[in-house]
């Protein structure tokens, strides 16, 4: 079969025009490729900048979540948690710049008023459906968790239970622990270099204006006919009153091994102490129901005769953040020595 010569070049001109397009599709592809290959390689320049800096956490972030070892055992948490419950520890998470999703709340302690939270209380006694409606992503706990709070809290959210021997160290141990756990590490170094220098500054001046006057704290018990007092163990007091700022304790007070012990009006002018912090077991100084209780012991006989009631060196402080030791509870301590003892 023969095609006629015009023929001849319209197939010509149409596979010209078929091989240009190839030519250029082929040409787009390889830009493509090569366009696809360069964004690859900065990614990965970039993660392993950001592998050099927090290796764990950028490993730990290909699923979303990582394993840290707690009290009970192991237990995989978010990298980057975004809803908090921090059972009795929401200090630390306020000040981390945190605000958690429910507050620790007790029918006898109340809560823990001096951080003015806005969120709904979580009555550690009763049920868990104020923490079930929270919706928390991570749940810490403290101490008062036992393992079968632990199996039910575990089944709301992945829980991590505080180790015993960070819970009994230094504010500063927990605080780092949580900072870790919610990804604030940085953030949590630089409150605790201000802490430090706080401590040594407040040091400094307690030495010049009282030197070795001894300081007791006591509680007094609502309802009862004796006092607690606070040993150098205690860890709501001892580490930051006798241990960081370096205050003296009574005889007494030095010589105890126990955490709190009870203390009977007659035994209190033994404890001769020159400087006394007194704080209520329950509600406030104002509190109507704390009348009667604060009225026995103010007006008693034996208490007008303790030296340091004499010289006018009883110190009344309010009990929400005395009976804790967690790291802006210390703060607001230490305000406290600053503004009773610094004269």
């Amino acid at each position: 079969m023969f095609l006629h010569a015009g023929s001849r070049n319209n197939i010509r001109r149409g596979l010209l025009a078929l091989l240009i397009i190839i030519t250029v599709l082929a040409g787009c592809s390889t830009s493509r490729e090569k366009n696809v290959s360069e964004e690859t390689t900065n990614n990965g320049n970039a993660q392993t900048d950001t592998a050099a800096k927090n290796d764990e956490i950028v490993q730990a972030s290909d699923s979303g979540t990582r394993i840290v070892k707690d009290f009970f055992g192991e237990v995989e948490i978010p990298v980057k948690p975004k809803r908090i419950a921090a059972i009795y520890l929401e200090d630390y998470l306020v000040a981390l710049g945190v605000e958690p999703v429910v507050q620790w709340y007790h029918p006898s302690w109340g809560k823990q008023e001096y951080l003015n939270l806005n969120a709904p209380e979580f009555d550690i006694t009763g049920n868990i459906e104020a923490l079930l409606d929270a919706e928390p992503d991570l749940i810490i706990t403290d101490g008062y968790a036992d393992q079968a709070s632990y199996e039910k809290y575990s089944k709301i959210a992945p829980t991590y239970r505080m180790p015993d021997e960070i819970l009994m160290g230094k504010s500063s141990e927990i605080l780092l622990t949580i900072a870790d756990l919610i990804g604030e590490k940085d953030k949590a170094a630089g409150l605790l270099k201000d802490y430090e220098q706080t401590i040594a500054d407040t040091k400094e001046k307690l030495q010049a204006a009282i030197g070795n006057e001894s300081v007791a704290v006591m509680r007094l018990n609502i309802g009862e006919t004796d006092l607690n007092l606070l040993g150098i163990k205690n860890k709501f007091v001892g580490s930051i009153l006798y241990k960081e700022l370096g205050l003296t304790p009574p005889k007494m007070v030095a010589e105890m091994e126990n955490f709190i012990e009870n203390i009977s009006m007659e035994k209190i002018p033994d404890l001769n102490a020159d400087h006394i912090i007194i704080l209520t077991s329950n509600g406030k100084w104002t509190s109507p129901e704390n009348k009667e209780s604060i009225d026995g012991l103010m007006n008693s006989p034996i208490w007008q005769s303790v030296p340091a009631v004499k010289k006018g060196n009883i110190y009344q402080v309010e009990r929400t953040y005395w009976q804790t030791g967690a790291f802006k509870a210390n703060l607001l301590k230490i305000e406290d020595l600053k503004r009773l003892l610094l004269k």
